[in-house]
């Protein structure tokens, strides 16, 4: 058992090491960053989603942004799309799962709006149809994927995918971007370094 959770951990690394080493992924982390900020400061807002662990990611990141990430500071407006139940519930049971995202982008988004997608295999119906409403609305897309990006690629303005199949380590590098940008949109919209 132990060589097993040693094995997870230089998985981990691996992976982490390959994030490193794509300088895609670095510039397009640093594009997203600078995109929040422009959006925040022109009064939009930034959602997120996801399904499984990768909606605890959605809401995880939202709350960084939202509550504090490294100082104490005003709010941002960030929020996960799943936290209403009562809404999820109805709408799943009354339109379908698959459009539990997309109806509330249609309601609640604006042109400016950042909406960031997490799913792991990039091929999550109802995350594919919440970007499809995204675009057409004039909402920016951010997906964070697997390798490849599944589906979602051709529908994001920003891909995050991070290169590997195994959901808990690409889940793992999500956090890891995530926090990143977390990071780095603090730092520059209340110019304080960590």
């Amino acid at each position: 058992m132990i060589e097993r959770i040693k094995q997870s951990i230089e998985d981990s690394i691996a992976v982490k090491q390959q994030v490193l080493a794509t300088p895609r992924l670095t510039d397009t982390l640093q594009q997203v960053a600078d995109t929040m900020v422009r959006s925040l400061r022109a009064g939009n807002r930034i959602l997120f989603c996801g399904n499984g662990g990768s909606a605890a990611d959605a809401q995880h990141l939202a709350a960084e942004l939202s509550g504090r990430f490294y100082f104490d500071r005003s709010p941002l407006n960030a929020e996960a799309l799943h936290c209403n139940t009562s809404y999820l519930t109805a709408v799943a049971n009354d339109y379908g799962y698959d459009q539990i995202y997309a109806r509330m982008i249609n309601g609640a988004c604006h042109r400016g709006d950042i909406l960031v997608g997490l799913s792991t295999s990039g091929h999550s119906r109802n995350i594919l149809n919440a970007f499809e409403t995204a675009r057409s609305l004039g909402v920016i897309t951010v997906a964070m994927t697997g390798k490849g990006g599944g589906a979602l690629s051709s529908l994001a303005d920003y891909l995050l995918d991070v290169p590997s199949t195994d959901t808990p380590r690409i889940q793992e590098a999500h956090i890891m971007l995530g926090h990143i940008i977390c990071e780095m949109v603090e730092a520059k919209m209340f110019g304080k370094e960590p």
